[in-house]
């Protein structure tokens, strides 16, 4: 019985694998992304999302408690380098683009709550539906990469720069902005906004 609940197990796995790879594929694809551009950078994401670096620290809300503030490479910094990258490939209108990234963080900032022993969290879909939703409405034709930029920085600024001050009441020793590394809502909300956009 262990036996075949370990290969039914491992079946599921590898189909999730499977079926993730596909919807990546899929997702970059619609952003003109290279096949080999593609896999390097998910192997990046990948292999990022084991690091943190500190960047700050700043006193937490007992007395003598301190909070150390780290980035983590594949959920934060590489998913903001592509869209830096995005930013410098498609003719997108900067108003339109502050526009849809001011919009995309104001609902994640309202919409983000404090999870005891998880940091901040939010409802996984609703900001990826925003920011597809908006994106097409101010332009239809850049829709994709449009999402993926409001809907990556609009959870990193909505999320996590807007509740810092959050985090002194947390408890916790340190935090990590985009924490749960390649499958963090920054990276998530970024291709889910593409799919739907």
């Amino acid at each position: 019985m262990p036996v075949r609940f370990l290969l039914l197990l491992a079946a599921f796995m590898f189909l999730m694998a499977f079926v993730q790879v596909g919807v990546l594929a899929i997702a970059f694809q619609k952003l003109e992304l290279s096949a080999h551009s593609a896999y390097l950078l998910f192997a990046t994401i990948l292999a990022g999302s084991m690091v943190n670096v500190p960047l700050f620290r700043m006193k937490g809300e007992s007395p003598g408690e301190e909070v150390a503030i780290h980035v983590n490479v594949g959920g934060c910094v590489v998913p903001v380098a592509f869209c830096i990258y995005l930013m410098g490939h498609h003719p997108l209108d900067f108003f339109r683009l502050s526009i849809a990234v001011l919009l995309v963080s104001l609902l994640c900032y309202r919409i983000s709550r404090q999870v005891p022993g998880v940091g901040i969290g939010m409802p996984v879909f609703l900001a990826p539906i925003a920011a597809a939703t908006v994106s097409y409405l101010l332009d239809a034709q850049d829709a994709p990469s449009l999402a993926y930029i409001s809907g990556t920085l609009g959870v990193l600024i909505g999320s996590d720069l807007f509740h810092l001050e959050d985090l002194r009441k947390m408890g916790a020793p340190y935090a990590s902005i985009g924490g749960a590394g390649s499958f963090d809502g920054i990276f998530i909300t970024g291709i889910v906004a593409v799919l739907l956009a």
